[in-house]
This record gives C-alpha cells, structure tokens and sequence, in this order.
C-alpha cells in the first residue's frame, strides 16, 4: 500500500518526514534506552524519524498489570502516530520473533501502515527448525512455503536479510 502522508506530500517545499515505530525485542536489552537511541540515530541519518517504545513516560501504577497495560496503551498510540513501522524479527527466545513484535506487526498492518523487517534470516522456516520429515520435536508441522518466517509476516512485510542499517536503505530508497 502507498504512503499517502509521504508519496508527493510536501511542506513548505520539502518532503515531510516519516515517523517510523521501533518494534523489536530490543526493549529487553541490557541497555534499552541506549540501544533505542542509536536506533533513532540510524533512522535520523537516513532521514526518517525514529518512535522507541521506551520514548513512553510510564506513571507508576497501582501493579503490574496495570503498568503493562498502561505500556500497551501508549505503545498502541505510537504505532498510531507512525507512518511505518520497522521491526526487528531475530529469533527471541526460540526460533520465532519476539510475540510482542508480532502483535505490533498486526495492528500496523490492520491500521494500513507498511511494515518492513529486518534480521530475517536468508534460508526458509523449515531450514531453521530442527525437524524430521517437515515435523518438530513435538510431531508439529514446520510450514515449508519457502518463506524465511511464518506466512503471516512474509505475505504482508517487506522483508529484509540484514540489519537495521540495511532495511533504512531499501527503506530509503521505496520512500524517495
């Protein structure tokens, strides 16, 4: 889908600036908050607008699930404020991405707001999960579409091999 808010918008003569969200398990790094910034540094040097989810000012709440619900909220009001999102589909905590991540995918994806990934691995799905004769260790079918992630995110991101530098110059380059 096209950008309407970027493809020909101008202001003042000048092409307006995409705000691109942040998705990733990068929130559970040792050091966050620096990882972000350089996050938002990278998007700065390609020209776009980087929105870290540790941007948000979470006021203390009464427990934790009122925090988390809190987090979700602003989390879900930046992603509504993004033009794009650019998530990080690592493998977390097993041979998928980050369940967190792929929530926001969804929603960017339901609101028409493009998505790109990157740290997608270069080989298929069922050449990343041990398996035999297409099955996990558990008898579960590993799905062999020649897909480097499950079909969900494949059919409706933009995928990029490589790092974040990588997918902000494909990224870079469809938004010009």
């Amino acid at each position: 889908a096209g950008r309407t808010c970027f493809d020909g918008a101008f202001d003042a003569g000048r092409v307006m600036t995409l705000r691109l969200y942040l998705a990733g398990p990068d929130v559970f790094r040792p050091e966050p908050i620096a990882h972000g910034e350089a996050l938002k540094a990278l998007c700065a040097e390609f020209g776009f607008s980087g929105l870290y989810p540790l941007d948000n000012t979470i006021a203390p709440q009464a427990d934790g699930p009122a925090t988390a619900a809190e987090i979700y909220r602003q989390n879900i009001a930046l992603i509504d404020l993004a033009d794009a999102v650019i998530a990080n589909v690592a493998d977390f905590r097993g041979h998928e991405p980050d369940s967190g991540t792929c929530f926001e995918i969804g929603y960017a994806i339901a609101r028409g707001k493009e998505v790109w990934c990157y740290n997608v691995p270069a080989v298929p799905l069922v050449g990343q999960v041990p398996n035999a004769n297409g099955n996990d260790a558990d008898g579960w079918v590993v799905e062999d579409f020649g897909l480097p992630r499950n079909l969900m995110i494949a059919c409706s991101c933009h995928l990029v091999v490589g790092n974040a530098r990588a997918c902000l110059e494909r990224m870079r380059v469809h938004y010009a």
